[in-house]
């Protein structure tokens, strides 16, 4: 029974992987339409806002019955899909389906399964670009007409965010609304772990170089340290 279900669970996923792939970039390019073009016909704003709630409809549509194929009961399935989860609550966070469909693409595409320390690179690449424009989109959408705010643009939005994705803080621009503040905190988590991923893979990438070439032998046999054999 549990492996009936767990295989209906699966086979759901498989199938709806594109799909909500394809709902995430609607979703992320409708909400930049309603963040970035306030003044723009009422036709494109109301259109812009019924993709949000259409590709929001699908998420939910999809996590219920992931849940109720799963042999997990709900609580667990909660905790187990904690990104699913913070997806399906935290409308801006949906752009990361992307990163967590990348491996399915590049299968579909027949391609090999990148190493360990490339797709990290490559995760933390997707989600800064994804978290960072959709942070700034929504620090944007709540700080440009705050009263004493010092993000007018969205040009503003994109420095703020570069500068808090990279833990630098200049803090020539800060977020003064409540909403803009937690979104800053949160821009502030993923740049610590998004920096420690990073470090810590390429870190461990030298590491792995230098033993081998330890174990090759002295220099000078001819070969770079670290190509592939």
């Amino acid at each position: 029974m549990d492996d009936t279900a767990e295989t209906r669970d699966r086979a759901w996923e498989r199938r709806s992987e594109l799909p909500l792939l394809c709902a995430s970039l609607v979703f992320l390019a409708a909400y930049a339409v309603r963040v970035l073009a306030p003044d723009s016909a009422r036709i494109w704003r109301e259109t812009a806002l019924l993709l949000v709630l259409v590709t929001w409809l699908c998420f939910l549509c999809d996590y219920v019955v992931r849940m109720v194929l799963s042999p997990l009961p709900p609580l667990r399935f909660v905790r187990r899909h904690a990104l699913d989860t913070l997806v399906l609550v935290l409308p801006l966070l949906r752009p990361l389906r992307v990163v967590k469909l990348h491996d399915a693409v590049q299968a579909r595409m027949d391609r090999p399964r990148r190493g360990l320390y490339a797709r990290v690179i490559t995760y933390a690449g997707l989600s800064a670009l994804l978290i960072g424009f959709a942070g700034a989109l929504g620090v944007y959408q709540h700080e440009r007409r705050a009263p004493g705010g010092s993000i007018r643009t969205f040009g503003d939005a994109v420095w703020w965010v570069c500068e808090t994705l990279t833990t630098v803080g200049y803090g020539d621009v800060t977020p003064v609304t409540p909403m803009g503040r937690l979104i800053a905190s949160g821009l502030m988590l993923c740049g610590l772990a998004l920096l420690g991923a990073v470090t810590g893979s390429f870190s461990s990438w030298l590491l792995h170089v230098f033993r081998r070439e330890d174990e090759e032998g002295p220099p000078g046999s001819g070969g770079f340290p670290g190509a592939p054999s």
